[in-house]
């Protein structure tokens, strides 16, 4: 597996990048050669494309992308998941407040996070630390703070489900007593009957 990334610059640096790698003779170009540098925080830094200074960001993408590599154009080699980007912008264009961004790299990717990706639940931060903190108490041998109050409730509904329990179950309903040998108003059972043989 490689290591790879996402370069995204504006058109205009993209026609000049180019013309740089289709050119036998990169000497003659007024744009001798690229550079990218970043400053100590890895997320902001500067994209360099001949003298001329762009600034550039690094962005997290919403979801991973795949990328191939195909030597006979039939069969494709996965060679990296891609996760992060570069994004290279106009000077005078303001530099994105996140690290992750909003959108993927194709249309129906757009605003993925929003869309396409299951929302966070709205828990309350105070009991999600307490949970926490209960978790690795017990982990390490304890008990946790609200055992007592979970548990007392506990011992109660326990005790009206044995007392529900307890009670006696109800008898069932007396049954008519009704005579074997006859049925439909009184008529004989003609069953044994040579008269209801199917043969016939």
């Amino acid at each position: 597996m490689e290591e790879q990334f996402i370069l995204r610059v504006p058109s205009n640096v993209a026609e000049r990048i180019e013309r740089l790698l289709n050119e036998n003779n990169a000497s003659s170009s007024e744009d001798k050669s690229l550079d990218l540098s970043f400053r100590e925080d890895g997320r902001s830094g500067t994209f360099m494309i001949g003298n001329e200074q762009f600034p550039a960001s690094l962005l997290d993408l919403p979801c991973v992308v795949e990328s191939y590599k195909t030597y006979d154009d039939n069969s494709l080699i996965k060679t990296a998941d891609i996760g992060q980007m570069i994004m290279v912008r106009e000077s005078g264009d303001a530099a994105p407040d996140v690290i992750e961004y909003r959108h993927g790299l194709t249309p129906p990717m757009r605003d993925a996070r929003k869309r396409r990706f299951r929302r966070e639940p709205d828990l309350n931060p105070e009991l999600v630390s307490r949970v926490e903190k209960d978790l690795l108490k017990i982990m390490a041998g304890g008990t946790a703070d609200n055992l007592d109050v979970e548990t007392a409730e506990q011992e109660e509904g326990d005790e009206n489900a044995r007392g529900a329990n307890k009670k006696s179950a109800p008898k069932p309903a007396p049954k008519h007593d009704i005579p074997e040998n006859l049925t439909n108003a009184g008529e004989a059972d003609g069953s044994d009957s040579e008269e209801s043989d199917d043969s016939v």
